[in-house]
């Protein structure tokens, strides 16, 4: 869906032939991987707290198990740092961004994909009372609560300038929940996008509803049912928005 969005392209800061790269919260690695393929001269490292990545690798990819969020320990600096969908996983946002700072060569960038959980609509067919409406609210509390805010998305730009990077250079996509656009490519998006969403929502929902909005089990599925089938619905045309930015650490 990334790939799609942001134009068949791993990423978007202008770095051309980067040598050492990290990549934060790689998950099941194939950023990784799909970098590593690309450039072949290149380090590239993987790091996150789950072992789940695959052990056969291009050899120019490696992953490692730790928690980005403590002090760092790598004995290089990088020319290009990556970070997707780490919303809702780090606490403190400028602390991260001191780290990645600090941890890049002079004139490196850091590059990252967030997305908003705010469904949205702009012809009104999403209303306050829809259950992608309830999901928005629900988990900004949850979040809220557990101390790792969905609405930081909003704030990441001004983390990272305030970290001292500079030519910040911001997008903000809307992509559709489902296939509903007329557009071939915005409605390619949806499709994705409804994968997503209706295979995450379970992963996602079940320890924020159980264990900090204290519901059951029960009604925390019957809530993720719910949910799912809201998805489905065409005549609701409802997107979130994905924020993009590139930013690049000073010469000097």
């Amino acid at each position: 869906m990334f790939l799609l969005l942001l134009g068949n392209k791993l990423h978007l800061a202008p770095i051309e032939n980067p040598q050492r790269v990290l990549d934060l919260g790689c998950g099941t690695g194939i950023w990784c991987m799909d970098m590593a393929d690309e450039h072949p001269g290149a380090e590239i490292i993987g790091v996150d707290l789950s072992p789940i990545q695959p052990s056969f690798t291009p050899p120019n990819c490696k992953f490692e198990i730790d928690d980005v969020t403590s002090p760092w320990t790598f004995a290089v600096n990088f020319d290009l740092i990556n970070i997707r969908s780490l919303y809702g996983s780090i606490a403190d946002w400028p602390a991260l961004y001191a780290q990645a700072y600090a941890h890049l060569q002079p004139g490196g960038y850091l590059h990252e994909v967030e997305m908003s959980i705010q469904f949205k609509s702009d012809d009104g067919t999403l209303a306050p009372d829809h259950v992608l409406s309830q999901w928005s609210d629900v988990f900004h509390e949850a979040s809220r609560r557990f101390g790792k805010s969905f609405y930081e998305v909003w704030n990441l730009v001004s983390y990272a300038k305030n970290a001292g990077f500079v030519d910040v250079v911001e997008h903000v996509y809307k992509v559709p929940v489902n296939g509903w656009p007329a557009d071939p490519k915005m409605k390619e998006l949806g499709r994705w996008n409804f994968l997503h969403c209706s295979q995450g929502a379970e992963g996602w929902g079940l320890f924020l509803l159980t264990k900090v909005m204290g519901w059951s089990v029960e009604e925390a599925q019957v809530f993720i049912a719910k949910f799912r089938t809201g998805l489905k619905e065409r005549r609701v045309h409802a997107y979130f928005e994905v924020v993009q930015f590139s930013a690049r650490k000073p010469s000097n």
